[in-house]
């Protein structure tokens, strides 16, 4: 229905990823 909306969504879960994989690095 609305492209915008998951596009944004897939973007989200991208930035979601990154910050949690750099969370883990740090943690390490």
């Amino acid at each position: 229905r609305d492209v915008r909306a998951l596009r944004i969504y897939e973007g989200a879960s991208e930035i979601q990823q990154l910050i949690i994989a750099r969370q883990l690095l740090d943690e390490s």
